[in-house]
Order: structure tokens, then C-alpha cells, then sequence
């Protein structure tokens, strides 16, 4: 059993919780969302131009390239992350720039490497997955793909073509931290999008409280999480860890219970 199907196997929905690599003390960080209930972790990739992201996840973006981040740099915490967790899926979740530039083979040879199990590239489409899919899956990981509400159905088989891990739905068609969807059209996505996948999905956008995140955990597979802790991030700066795992925690109890608390 993999990874993922063991962390959205548990009996209950999963949370998905996002930081981005060095803003702050990443390592600590990712220990305390792991200390706090998370079930799976996406790390950023930071880059220049992070076009699906709002501004929070920019502004972290520009605070770890300022401190000169680099893909050696991610890809070590990736693999002290693994020794340390040897059982929570980890996700890398960036930009094809920093992924192919070095060539799609040797980027996903050295993720395998450092114990990821899954990439999600935002910017490569499905029609362009020969640019770094092939690789991945040649090196046993992974290949996350983002479902949206324009997804259709004539469009949505290539989506899954190919995709591992979960389904990502972003359930706004906007950037990152700044709106979120109503409920009603996320039970729909997600029950037409299960009809066609037997991956789990998890809901992301704009999701940023223990109520939120309840809401969404009682029709998806799983609830992901970003900029509220980043947020975190920005206000603690180094000394983030104990803020992130307090509110990991609550979000953990909600999204973990969320069908038990259904009347």
C-alpha cells in the first residue's frame, strides 16, 4: 500500500497541509504540521512568478528566494522530512521552471530520491504532460493533477489520464487564499468527479478555518490547506513552529470528525 492509500484510507477525510520551503524554519515547520494531525504535506517550490497563487503564498514565495532557496535546498528537507516521517505522503507543488530546467529525467530521479511520493505542477497542462509526467511516473512517483469547476467533461478524462496520488479540485477558479466556494457547488464537483476516478479528492482554495474546513471534509476525500499557514509563517517567522501546530491540530479534530458531527 502506498502512501496515499494509506493517509486516505484511515477511515476518515485526510488533511492536506501546505507550507512553502524556506519561509522560516521549514524543517520545524513541517514537523509541527506532522506533530499537529496533518495527513499529507505539499512543500513549495518557490519561483519568480507563482501565477496561481494569491498573495501570501507570492509574498512567501519572495521571502525563501531571498534567502536563496534552491531545488538542492528543497530537495534535502524533502529527504530529512522522509527520515524523520517515513509514513506521510510528501508532495512537491511548483512551477515547471524549476523542475525541468535541469531536465524532467534528473528532477524526478533526485525527488524519488528524497523520498517524495508526488509533484503537482501547476503550470504544465495534461495536453503537455510528455514534459515531465513520463519521468515521474518512470520514477515511481506520482503525478497530482488540479481539477477545476471549468473542468469539463469532455476535458476531464485527459486530467486523469495519467494523474496519481489524489485529485486536487480547485474549487474557486481564481488564486489562492482569497474566496471560497459555496458548498453546494463543491458537493457537486466532487460527486461528478468521483464518478469518473477512483482517486480520492481533496478540496483546496480558500480554505482557511476548523469550520471551513468540517464543511468540506463531509463530501471530499480531503481538505487542503495553504495560506492560513503561511500566514503563520509571516507573523512568527522562525519561531512559527508551535502557531502551526496549534492551529494544524484544530483543523486536524474538524476535518478527522467531520462526518461524525453530521446530524
Amino acid at each position: 500500500m502506498s502512501r496515499f492509500e494509506s493517509a486516505f484510507g484511515k477511515g476518515h477525510p485526510a488533511l492536506v497541509c501546505f507550507i512553502t520551503a524556506g519561509d522560516g524554519d521549514t524543517a520545524a515547520n513541517l514537523d509541527a504540521l506532522v506533530a499537529g494531525g496533518a495527513d499529507v504535506i505539499e512543500l513549495g517550490m518557490p519561483f519568480t512568478d507563482p501565477m496561481a497563487d494569491g498573495p501570501a503564498i507570492q509574498a512567501a514565495n519572495l521571502r525563501a528566494l531571498a534567502k536563496g532557496t534552491t531545488t538542492a535546498d528543497i530537495l534535502a528537507l524533502a529527504a530529512g522530512f522522509r527520515a524523520r516521517h517515513p509514513e506521510v505522503p510528501l508532495v512537491l507543488m511548483g512551477y515547471a521552471n524549476p523542475m525541468i530546467h535541469r531536465g524532467a529525467d534528473w528532477f524526478a530521479a533526485e525527488a524519488a530520491k528524497a523520498g517524495v511520493d508526488g509533484v503537482i505542477c501547476v503550470d504544465i497542462p495534461p495536453e503537455e504532460d510528455a514534459e515531465l509526467g513520463p519521468q515521474l511516473r518512470g520514477a515511481g512517483l506520482n503525478m497530482i493533477r488540479l481539477a477545476t469547476p471549468t473542468t469539463d467533461a469532455a476535458r476531464l478524462p485527459a486530467v486523469l489520464e495519467g494523474s496519481g496520488g489524489f485529485l486536487y479540485y480547485v474549487s474557486v477558479a481564481g488564486i489562492t487564499g482569497k474566496q471560497q466556494a459555496a458548498l453546494a457547488s463543491i458537493e457537486e464537483a466532487v460527486t461528478r468527479l468521483k464518478a469518473s476516478t477512483d482517486l480520492p479528492v481533496a478540496v483546496g482554495f480558500g480554505v482557511r478555518t476548523p469550520e471551513q474546513a468540517e464543511a468540506i471534509a463531509r463530501v471530499a476525500d480531503g481538505v487542503v490547506v495553504g495560506s492560513a499557514f503561511i500566514d503563520i509563517v509571516a507573523e512568527h517567522g522562525e519561531n512559527a513552529a508551535a502557531p502551526l501546530k496549534e492551529l494544524t491540530a484544530a483543523l486536524a479534530k474538524a476535518v478527522h470528525n467531520a462526518r461524525e458531527t453530521v446530524a
